[in-house]
């Protein structure tokens, strides 16, 4: 089943074409990973899709219920209740985290559980007690953001995004503010969520990561997706375009 579906979606600022005509779907359970580089449309297509940008042409559904769709070469969007209903099937992380800074990492994670989906307080703590088991911070629930690593707010932030249950999470550079051993440990936290099956869109500039963690890459390139295959697929490619790029990648 497609958790995530986009179709022939294309963005524009001040008449330059930052996507165009791309269609992708993500499965449930799969773990996709956007590269190319900088400057190629990946994070602007990440921010479409979460509805932080506005296409202007093209269709996004999730779990098949159609949020934006295509009509007469324009993007249609749902109304604004549907498409907070529809955003409770995705799961942003964002590369700087974003964490609350007055709360402490518990607070975090269960405001949105209790203030978004209304959900008891003691049910939120104890899914938030379990996320934290899960990520291994369980003795840093009283802790506040200011008094954790770098790796530490960001499997928080993991936590607080899981915490709502969504079908899949999206993520923008995870590991850019992540040293290589952290960076590491974030594909052990990854793989490690595989028993809550949920599915995966990673923007990332790291080509080991997006090898480590990914069932699937999309390579794109000045706004369109160039190739996508299995990450041995991708790292083997015979695509010049592709290759230009990898061999660039330190």
């Amino acid at each position: 089943m497609n958790i995530l579906n986009i179709q022939n979606a294309a963005k524009s600022f001040d008449g330059t074409e930052v996507i165009k005509d791309i269609s992708l779907k993500v499965d449930k359970a799969e773990v996709v990973s956007i590269i190319g580089p900088s400057g190629s449309g990946k994070s602007t297509l990440l921010r479409c899709a979460t509805f932080l940008e506005t296409l202007d042409n093209g269709s996004i559904s999730y779990m098949d219920m159609e949020a934006v769709k295509s009509i007469d070469g324009e993007s249609v969007y749902k109304d604004a209740k549907t498409l907070k209903d529809i955003s409770s099937c995705f799961g942003l992380v964002f590369q700087q985290f974003n964490l609350f800074p007055h709360m402490s990492v518990l607070q975090n994670i269960i405001d949105a559980p209790v203030r978004v989906q209304k959900k008891s307080k003691e049910e939120a703590v104890e899914i938030a007690r379990d996320l934290l088991g899960k990520i291994g911070l369980s003795d840093k629930e009283n802790a506040y953001p200011y008094q954790l690593s770098g790796g530490q707010q960001q499997r928080v932030a993991i936590a607080r995004a899981l915490a709502l249950r969504p079908k899949i999470l999206l993520f923008d550079e995870p590991t850019s503010a992540l040293d290589p051993q952290l960076s590491k440990e974030l594909v052990k936290l990854i793989k490690s969520l595989t028993d809550l099956h949920i599915a995966m869109l990673i923007v990332t500039h790291d080509m080991e990561f997006a090898k480590e963690v990914s069932d699937r890459l999309i390579f794109m390139a000045d706004g369109e997706i160039i190739e996508e295959g299995s990450p041995e697929k991708i790292f083997n490619s015979k695509h010049e375009r592709t290759k230009a790029f990898l061999g660039n990648v330190d």
